[in-house]
């Protein structure tokens, strides 16, 4: 009995210490990768830094398997809290090189039912590298909305895809915002980047002939477009929950999270304080699935199945045929759930928001 409890123990520590030593690795990657993204010195330093603090770390439980006591964890526990107090000092900034298309975030003021939004983007995109810079003022009624849609544009195989809201209004204008990395000049999105503070937030409001057509038509992006059926005081919410999210950028940068603050979960919770009772879904993180999961809560045009939205919302053709048509936004809606063949709104609003799942 003795020596079969001797054993379990002996198993247990056993099955604790790989666990620990687990663990021990993944920090010394997450910290390798921390430096590499933020050690000063260019390239090379980088390298050398996250390196040397990998090779600590495997180092560390190398010694300690071999029967050298736990102590030898300690030089890599201590520097390990160094690291967490560095890295809370990394904080996001405002002034950086700016890519052309985020050099500006939107901001905005509103005076009883107007808001007038300065920063509007509105460039004029021949290819991905040659386009003709536009930002612009604009005002808009806010009395005067009459659609909300969601874009899911996939760059990079169903799984994810980049999520924008559009607003449209009475007078026929369209205003899409999106939830973007804010890229230096020269840099390029990386999902690791994402988890490790290497980029700010980006919060764009533009004109869908640019931000729509510049996805589909110059980057080759797949783009599916879904009305939304929300009321029309939600919809007002939503425009304002934009306008004070644009503001809290402003007074105080904030970084991109691949995983927590990205172009789908900051849109998640802020509809979700407008319409409280949305359920949490792994399709939020597998964001190429939000359109599956927006027909489940029926926020999506009543009357059609999940494939005839998805089939009929397909803009991708549409779009790239009017490429040089003024009227982009309603070529592209043009016979979509929800809209005429003229691309107009074909459905009134419901009076209620709708928050519960198919049956």
């Amino acid at each position: 009995m003795t020596f079969l409890s001797d054993r379990a123990s002996a198993v247990l520590r056993t099955i604790g210490k790989a666990a620990a030593s687990f663990i021990i690795v993944l920090t010394a990657l997450w910290g390798a990768l921390a430096l590499w993204y933020h050690l000063g010195g260019g390239a090379a330093a980088q390298t050398i830094g996250a390196l040397l603090w990998g090779g600590l770390g495997v180092a560390s439980v190398v010694l300690w398997w071999q029967q050298r006591g736990a102590r030898v964890l300690l030089p890599y526990a201590g520097g390990f809290v160094l690291m967490l107090v560095w890295w809370s000092f990394i904080a996001p900034k405002q002034e950086r090189i700016w890519a052309d298309d985020v050099a500006h975030n939107v901001t905005g003021t509103l005076k009883g039912n107007i808001v007038t939004l300065d920063n509007v983007r509105n460039f004029d995109w021949r290819s991905d590298e040659d386009y003709t810079v536009k930002w612009e003022q604009r005002s808009y009624n806010l009395d005067e909305l009459r659609t909300v849609d969601t874009a899911l544009s996939y760059w990079t195989g169903p799984f994810i895809a980049h999520t924008l809201v559009s607003f449209g209004f009475a007078d026929g204008r369209f205003l899409t915002f999106s939830i973007e990395i804010r890229k230096e000049k020269g840099e390029s999105f990386s999902a690791i980047g994402g988890f490790f503070k290497h980029f700010e937030m980006s919060l764009i409001a533009a004109d869908e002939r640019d931000i729509l057509r510049v996805r589909t038509n110059a980057r080759g992006e797949d783009m599916h477009l879904y009305r939304v059926m929300m009321p029309k005081a939600a919809m007002r919410s939503l425009f304002l929950a934009y306008l004070d999210e644009a503001q809290a950028l402003k007074n105080q940068p904030q970084f991109y999270n691949t995983l927590t603050a990205n172009c789908t979960t900051i849109v998640f919770e802020m509809v979700r304080r407008i319409v409280p009772g949305l359920p949490l879904d792994y399709r939020l993180l597998a964001s190429g699935y939000l359109d599956r999961y927006l027909f489940d809560v029926r926020a999506l045009v009543p009357g059609w199945t999940f494939q005839q939205l998805r089939d009929g919302g397909h803009v991708t053709a549409r779009a790239r045929a009017a490429n040089e048509e003024r009227d982009f936004s309603h070529a592209i809606r043009r016979g979509m759930p929800g809209y005429d063949e003229d691309g107009y709104p074909s459905l009134q609003m419901p009076k209620q928001a709708q928050g519960r799942k198919r049956p």
